[in-house]
């Protein structure tokens, strides 16, 4: 029997352990935490499914990963008929290793008064609704394997804080992210399917400067005990480890990653 290369041995505790020559569905691929991951994935040896809504952006992220068998995958998830096709893009590829869902919607308002029902609807239907549904789909093919498999979801650290103002219906999606994780991982668990969450706090993006103001971007930093804004690849970190063997002994959990904003 040949020896294994030292390519081939990659020890449980490395954060690529597990994800070399896989297949990895990361949605919200473009945006800032989202390519900085799938960067990272492709930087570890996988095989990139990303997944995002503009089709000319998520074949630019494709062209720029490393190595070979990405795929760029043009969807919106509200629509959950396509979930199942998501996955057959990546296992015609390699067997899945991981999903890291980081696709999200936030619609800030000024006040709660200023939310509508359509506000709410985008959310939850965008945040919630596919989370669940995407999940169930990737336990599926992980079941169809039969092979084990890492989910990571995002919230934020509004799942705790409630949010502020017009983000209450955003931080609401985002709470039910964290609990709906820890039901999925208890249900996944016997099919050796482990979900977990990863808490950002606030990570220089868009998302984060949208609709609001510099003013209010330098109150946000002030209540950080480091003293700044996240990098897109900081969050890159922990999501590898969570999605990878590092952390084999691992479900239900939820990473806070927010400098010290939230302790608890």
């Amino acid at each position: 029997m040949p020896s294994m290369t030292e390519e081939q041995i990659v020890p449980r505790w490395r954060s690529d352990a597990g994800l070399r020559g896989k297949a990895v569905v990361v949605t919200g691929a473009t945006g800032g935490i989202g390519s900085a991951t799938a960067m990272a994935f492709a930087e570890a040896g996988s095989h990139v499914v990303a997944v995002d809504l503009d089709a000319n952006q998520v074949r630019e992220l494709v062209d720029s990963l490393p190595g070979t068998g990405h795929v760029a995958y043009a969807c919106d998830l509200a629509d959950i008929s396509g979930h199942a096709a998501i996955f057959e893009a990546a296992t015609a590829v390699a067997p899945l290793a991981a999903l890291a869902h980081l696709a999200a919607v936030l619609v800030r308002r000024d006040t709660v008064a200023d939310i509508t029902e359509a506000d709410w609807d985008l959310q939850h239907s965008v945040n919630l609704k596919a989370t669940f549904f995407l999940n169930r789909a990737a336990r599926d093919v992980f079941v169809a394997q039969g092979t084990s498999g890492a989910i990571v979801n995002f919230s934020s650290q509004g799942w705790w804080t409630g949010g502020f103002g017009g983000s209450v219906v955003y931080s609401a999606s985002k709470g039910g992210i964290v609990s709906m994780s820890r039901g999925l991982a208890r249900s996944f668990a016997p099919d050796g399917v482990r979900v977990n969450v990863v808490a950002p706090g606030g990570v220089d993006t868009t998302m984060l400067h949208g609709g609001q103001g510099a003013s209010a971007v330098e109150s946000f930093i002030s209540m950080i005990p480091l003293g700044r804004l996240a990098e897109p690849d900081e969050m890159a970190g922990p999501v590898m480890f969570l999605a990878s063997d590092a952390s084999s002994y691992m479900t239900g959990a939820l990473l806070n990653v927010s400098a010290g904003q939230l302790m608890y």
